[in-house]
């Protein structure tokens, strides 16, 4: 056997070693022994806790946002329900006007428009300083929630030990596209067994972004933490999800999965727009890791497997294929045995997974293998070589475009309070331009996020 054959032999060996434990245990943790949410009670409304919701949004389909501002308008909630749109300095904003005026007069609806683009993040914090719920639901402006998604997130969250409590992500557009079905699998395995297993220890890694629920209580705590991240010395501005999560976990907080508030999200229908996601994901991912190494020793045995699982796995899988592939390009060899269990790991992963959602389609995500070998791993390499890389690696927006929203953009939509007793109705006021948000630290080549 030539040393290319071992290695490969060796890694692919430890590869399915590691991956066989891991997931055989994310797959029992995942069963769901109890589903059953806390009761409130729906008459006593004014003991319920309030809850702010905040739609950050850049450049936004104007279908989209209304789609997304209609799925929140139609929550069963009975308590105080208040909307915050934040446009971070959309060069669209005659577009998506209508949509803001079309709430003008709803008084749980209130829109922030920002000068410029300061980024996600910052956008958020703006609403959030500006709000005073007891809870703070993020919605990104590309997803639409089911309608009694407020009230399941709430329910989890009136355990006091909960800061953090996000919901459970589908591809919007699933069925656009070979990619987008594959991604909405991909989402499914992501709740449905990483975080599932997580929950079970109250320690969910990441609350994704496009619906998570916040304490308001224990989010001020962080809130400076939260907006002023940087790595290596540099200001770091995505992730915003998975470090905001990790802040809760280090203050002690449990982070939970709700499986059955369902939010569906509009994903990426090519390849490239893909790969730049997760590339910032990856980069995310990796920083945060290290961020929370420290938290492992406290949590669950479980819960230090899992993160060996996801990165030490992938390294395995990776060193594996190159020695393969260079095998059969340097050698008369064919690496039959490194195929073989790449080959039937997949197919028991999909077959499981098919098994569980009760759906044939998951044995089509044997596709994400090749994928995953030939595309996502060397993107995580390179994600681990440059991670004091913040851009964003969206659409831009040409400098002429944020001038002209500069100067286009003068009023602020707002509503009254939800206070039933105030009477006030809706209206559009001249607001400054929001001085507050001046205190905000915006560039002109400002990237935005689009997925």
């Amino acid at each position: 056997m030539t040393l290319l054959a071992t290695i490969s032999t060796v890694a692919v060996a430890s590869y399915a070693l590691l991956s066989s434990v891991h997931k055989s245990a994310q797959a029992i943790y995942a069963l769901r022994t109890d589903a059953s949410l806390p009761p409130y009670d729906p008459v006593n409304t004014g003991a319920l806790p309030s809850v702010d919701v905040i739609v950050p949004c850049f450049n936004e389909d104007p279908r989209t946002l209304a789609a997304c501002l209609k799925s929140i308008a139609g929550q069963d909630y009975p308590g105080r329900l208040q909307v915050y749109v934040v446009d971070d300095g959309s060069a669209n904003v005659g577009a998506v006007a209508p949509v803001h005026a079309s709430y003008a007069h709803d008084p749980r609806v209130r829109v922030i428009l920002l000068q410029s683009n300061v980024g996600k993040r910052k956008a958020q914090i703006a609403a959030i300083r500006r709000s005073f719920g007891d809870l703070v639901l993020n919605v990104d402006s590309d997803t639409e929630i089911a309608s009694d998604v407020v009230s399941k997130l709430v329910r989890k969250m009136q355990d006091p030990a909960v800061g953090a409590a996000m919901g459970q992500l589908t591809a919007s557009n699933r069925n656009d596209s070979w990619l987008t079905g594959l991604i909405d699998m991909e989402y499914w395995l992501a709740c449905n067994e990483e975080r599932a297993a997580q929950t079970r220890f109250g320690a969910v890694m990441c609350c994704c972004g496009p619906c998570a629920m916040y304490r308001r209580s224990a989010l001020m705590l962080l809130l400076d933490q939260y907006e002023t991240q940087f790595f290596r010395g540099k200001p770091s501005d995505f992730g915003e999800d998975r470090h905001l999560t990790i802040l809760m976990l280090k203050a002690g907080f449990r982070t939970e999965y709700v499986p059955d508030a369902i939010a569906a999200t509009v994903v990426p229908d090519k390849l490239l727009p893909y790969l730049r996601q997760q590339l910032r994901w990856a980069r995310s991912t990796y920083r945060d890791t290290l961020l929370g190494l420290h938290l492992l020793p406290g949590l669950d045995r479980y819960l230090t497997l899992d993160v060996l699982g996801q990165n030490l796995g992938p390294l395995l899988l990776a060193i594996s294929s190159i020695a393969a592939i260079a095998q059969l390009a340097l050698t008369d060899s064919v690496p039959w045995w490194t195929g073989l269990t790449i080959v039937a790991m997949t197919m028991v992963r999909c077959s499981v997974a098919a098994l569980r959602a009760g759906e044939l389609r998951f044995l089509g995500f044997a596709l994400h293998t090749p994928i995953n070998i030939f595309l996502l791993l060397p993107m995580k390499a390179y994600a681990l070589c440059t991670l004091s890389n913040s851009d964003w690696l969206s659409r831009k927006v040409a400098k002429s475009d944020v001038d002209e929203s500069k100067a286009s953009i003068e009023e602020e939509t707002t509503g009254p309070s939800l206070n039933p007793g105030s009477g006030t109705p809706g209206s559009i006021r001249r607001a400054g331009r929001l001085r507050a948000s001046q205190r905000l630290i915006a560039s002109d080549d400002v990237a935005a996020e689009t997925d």
